[in-house]
């Protein structure tokens, strides 16, 4: 008997995939503003890491005319340096941005749970556990997530090559750092994943713990 009731209130992975994506086409717009603000942030975070990168490799080279570059460029570089580092200035820049995101992404998940009272009552008056709820928002997340990080990435990456062209010339493909950057962005594209999970789970915990009968009452 209890293996049956086991058996009616579990919902396959799969399936899961299916209503999560399908919630994310319904709220298509919701979901596009959501992965901006995460687009935006990852974007930032790629640009100032795959810049240093760059400037990394262009100090490691040794050349005197590189290190000449980055010192026009504004980068305090002292005889024997080998490692540029990111200034202060950068690392509260970038996260304020990324706190600005999650604040953001709590913000439009706590929207989306009002919204969706009535459809969380219902699969909790269908046998819906509460993993089942935070399940659905957590693939929410990670689709989410998942494409937002990858287009920031890009956008990241693109900028910071363009902005080093301007700044360094055609230098920067002598010594361009192919690992670094692919280290760099996956750091990225796991950052704003995590940075979309993290922003989703005081909402879905919220919507889990909510009770089926009040859950129906709410007027949409």
């Amino acid at each position: 008997m209890a293996e049956n009731i086991h058996r009616i209130v579990s919902l396959p992975l799969g399936k899961s995939i299916q209503i999560a994506f399908q919630s994310i086409k319904v709220r298509f717009f919701r979901s596009l503003i959501t992965t901006t603000s995460l687009v935006l942030a990852v974007a930032f975070l790629c640009f100032i890491f795959t810049g240093n990168d760059l400037a990394e490799s262009l100090l490691q080279s040794g050349e005197p005319n590189n290190i000449q570059q980055l010192q026009n460029a504004g980068y305090d570089i002292k005889p024997g340096q080998s490692d540029l580092g990111t200034s202060a200035k950068q690392r509260w820049i970038v996260f304020l941005s990324l706190l600005v995101c999650v604040v953001g992404i709590v913000n439009a998940q706590l929207m989306s749970v009002t919204e969706r009272f009535r459809e969380i009552g219902t699969l909790k008056c269908l046998g819906a556990l509460d993993s089942i709820i935070v399940r659905l928002f957590v693939l929410e997340a990670i689709m989410q997530g998942v494409t937002g990080s990858l287009a920031g990435v890009v956008l990241g990456v693109i900028a910071s090559v363009t902005n080093g062209l301007f700044r360094f010339g055609l230098t920067i493909f002598a010594n361009f750092p192919v690992s670094d950057l692919l280290v760099s962005m996956g750091i990225t594209l796991a950052t704003g994943t995590g940075l979309s999970l993290l922003g989703v789970l005081y909402p879905a915990l919220l919507a889990a713990k909510m009770q089926p009968v009040d859950a129906m009452r709410v007027e949409q």
